[in-house]
């Protein structure tokens, strides 16, 4: 079964993932380039507003827990990146970079007891770190088992003050063992290639190139006389003989494939259709990263086009194999892998990542099935999520609703709206629905007031009111009094709708509202991919 987790990737990884179970892993890992990523949810047109949400800050700083994984890290049983990391240390002092590199070692000592002994590692990151990146994978992994670092041009040219533009991220290539899988890979011939070398054509039409039938030493039957179609005999040039036995020469002038010179001499066809193209080398100038506008773009921070992933599986995997991404942020890897007939894990510690790759793989492959682990399942989970963490909880809840979650964690941000959704119920401009979440065990009809204001105050046509707790009587007469919404489609809908985490869990609630959309206002769907699911196995 493949699934996504919800939580820290090293606690995942020690305690779900066993030992030598994976074949490839891709990670993309925040670059400690000290930037906040936001994910920006695009109001449809004729709404001002943006929805704009902090989906994670990439910034490390030396503190506890820095110092608590860098003593795990010296406990651990590989001492070559025990010393590694102190010399790291003594050179780099505690500061945020040593913070990133003790935060990455931990991990990737994880990610390397998982990983077959034919398996692979991606890691894909900046110029920010990758030097230092890179002498951590080669105490983890053994500086004999790097296989690559490959410069991916993520856009084009770049116009940075006083220095070269920075245009290309660093993908570094790694096997667990001298044994992996690894499957060529190839690109298509440049116009100028293809002029230059293919300047023949059959009469279909058909464009080849040809080579020398002679070899320079003997091999069986190749010493004989060569009659040509219009009854000219040929040699080998002097000193030479036939690469080729006679017999298997008439085969190939059977088949046409042997094309003569003025001379006679006779020079095998190689077809253009028939040759895989050029060796991928470990310059990628394409494909493309993904800009705005693209019909690929889900509006995540550091989001990879779906071929990159693709060409990286399609080297280092086969279907059926097990693809791990423990930084999956919008799951493009996993997505990758789904339409590819690999297994897959994901991990992120965000669940508002969960939530939109679970989206986006229901978009992009109808009647899929996967699991979900450590997000809630009943009213004990939501308890515990929102005592932990009350912005996850409130992530998760508008995800019950398939709400747009609303400015994050910026304090006094969201005047009383912690989700948003879109409808469409004429021709005319698209409807909002304000989402107002509530953590707490005791509700109050205070609360339900302040909705139906906010509800007024930005021109929404309805509120959902989602608690944890149940709601009071007071509560259901005040959310009674705001009246109803009547729809141009011909129905009335409760202008204020008290939804309960419970109740959206168990199936027995659910928002109310008419939409000839379905949905597609409120988030952008990945495009739908045309191969049938193709379930297997995990573990």
């Amino acid at each position: 079964m493949n699934k996504l987790f919800f939580g820290d990737n090293l606690d995942i990884l020690r305690e779900h993932i066993h030992d030598e179970t994976v074949d490839l892993i891709y990670l993309d890992p925040p670059f400690n380039s000290n930037a906040n990523y936001n994910v920006l949810f695009k109001s449809p047109k004729g709404h001002e507003s943006h929805a704009q949400i902090e989906a994670f800050e990439d910034t490390w700083h030396w503190g506890e827990q820095a110092e608590r994984e860098f003593g795990e890290l010296l406990r651990q049983s590989n001492t070559d990146v025990a010393q590694m990391m102190t010399a790291l240390r003594a050179f780099l002092g505690e500061n945020d970079m040593m913070a990133y590199l003790t935060m990455m070692a931990n991990r990737l000592l994880e990610l390397h007891r998982v990983l077959k002994p034919t398996g692979s590692l991606y890691l894909h990151c900046d110029p920010t770190a990758s030097h230092y990146l890179k002498i951590v994978l080669d105490g983890v992994f053994g500086k004999e088992n790097f296989r690559n670092e490959i410069a991916w041009r993520r856009s084009g040219a770049h116009n940075d003050s006083k220095r070269y533009g920075a245009n290309h991220d660093v993908i570094f290539y790694y096997t667990a063992g001298n044994r992996w899988t690894w499957n060529p890979q190839f690109t298509e011939y440049s116009e100028e290639y293809v002029e230059q070398n293919y300047r023949y054509r059959d009469a279909d039409g058909r464009r080849f190139r040809v080579s020398d039938m002679t070899a320079n030493k003997p091999g069986g039957d190749v010493s004989y006389d060569w009659e040509t179609p219009d009854g000219r005999i040929v040699k080998p040039y002097k000193g030479r003989y036939w690469a080729y036995s006679k017999e298997n020469m008439k085969s190939m002038g059977e088949r046409g494939q042997i094309y003569y010179r003025t001379t006679g001499m006779p020079m095998l066809k190689h077809y253009l259709d028939e040759m895989p193209g050029v060796p991928l080398q470990t310059f990628w100038d394409e494909p493309n990263a993904i800009i705005s506008g693209s019909a690929e773009r889900l509006g995540y921070p550091t989001q990879k086009p779906l071929a990159l992933l693709e060409r990286i599986l399609n080297a280092s995997s086969n279907k059926g194999d097990v693809v791990l991404d423990p930084f999956c942020g919008c799951g493009t890897a996993v997505h990758a892998a789904q339409k590819l007939n690999r297994q897959w894990i994901g991990i992120d510690i965000t669940h508002l990542a969960v939530s939109l790759i679970e989206k986006r793989l229901k978009d992009a492959f109808p009647g899929i099935t996967f699991g979900v682990e450590g997000t809630p399942k009943d009213i004990d989970g939501a308890r515990d999520l929102s005592l932990r963490d009350k912005y996850q909880f409130q992530w998760w809840a508008c995800s019950l609703v398939n709400a747009q979650p609303y400015q994050g964690k910026k304090k006094g941000a969201d005047g009383g709206t912690d989700g948003l959704i879109y409808f469409q119920d004429d021709s005319g401009v698209p409807k909002k629905i304000i989402v107002s979440v509530k953590g707490g065990e005791n509700v109050t009809r205070t609360m339900i007031a302040d909705l139906k204001n906010t509800v007024e105050r930005e021109k929404a046509q309805l509120g959902l009111f989602v608690t944890l707790g149940p709601p009071t009587r007071p509560m259901n007469d005040e959310a009674v009094s705001a009246g109803f919404y009547d729809s141009p489609a011909g129905k009335s809908f409760r202008k204020i709708q008290i939804l309960t985490i419970e109740g959206l869990l168990e199936g027995r609630e659910q928002a109310e509202y008419p939409d000839l959309a379905r949905g597609g206002l409120t988030f952008k769907k990945a495009k739908l991919e045309e191969k049938a699911v193709d379930q297997g196995a995990l573990f």
